[in-house]
């Protein structure tokens, strides 16, 4: 799950009022005047949080003609705790490079140099875009390297770098969010550590 959408899902827990709405939600469906009877706030303050809360796909909405109900997304709730764990855990369970055998070592930068030397020119250009995630992981790992660390970059930025190498630059800057390397907020994008990104090295 991309980090962005983690975060949108812990900010949106970080509030007691949201959190209690959460609460009575695992009971069934409500709707807006119920929660604000029974945690005794405005509707206005249900409208709110709701709104956060929707926004980090964490409830659902459906209108009945003038009334509004909500329901939890349980799918998403707890896929994205899940997610959370699995992430901080990640590095953990992989391999540390120092352990592994001079001959994976030896086998995984050749098969690194064959896929850069298969999908990039001369010149640096991208050929094209691998369909294949371990191959593809190689690429953009070799793109974001050339990103300096710590710095924001606004959109367009990103956008003038990638096609420095490949014309589908909306691609490609997915591609960076959805595997890791970069996290976007308010449509600025900075490099993540690079713990964090997805390994090609563990892939088959």
């Amino acid at each position: 799950m991309q980090l962005e959408k983690l975060v949108a899902y812990h900010k949106a827990l970080a509030d007691p009022t949201r959190i209690r709405m959460l609460i009575l939600l695992s009971e069934g469906e409500l709707n807006g005047q119920s929660l604000a009877k029974r945690l005794s706030v405005t509707p206005a303050t249900i409208t709110h949080h709701a709104s956060k809360l929707r926004a980090a796909s964490l409830i659902r909405e459906r209108r009945d003609k003038n009334t509004i109900y909500f329901s939890l997304d349980d799918y998403f709730i707890r896929s994205s705790g899940t997610a959370t764990a699995e992430l901080i855990y990640r590095r953990a369970a992989e391999v540390d490079t120092a352990e592994v055998e001079p001959s994976v070592l030896e086998q995984r930068a050749k098969t690194k140099a064959a896929v850069l030397k298969s999908f990039f020119t001369a010149d640096g250009r991208l050929k094209s875009i691998p369909v294949q995630l371990k191959k593809k992981l190689i690429v953009l790992e070799e793109m974001i390297k050339q990103l300096e660390a710590g710095r924001k970059y606004e959109e367009k930025e990103i956008n003038d770098f990638i096609k420095t190498f490949h014309d589908d630059f909306a691609t490609l800057r997915r591609e960076f969010i959805m595997h890791q390397y970069m996290f976007r907020e308010n449509e600025i994008y900075e490099l993540n550590p690079s713990e964090l990104w997805e390994r090609w090295e563990t892939l088959k």
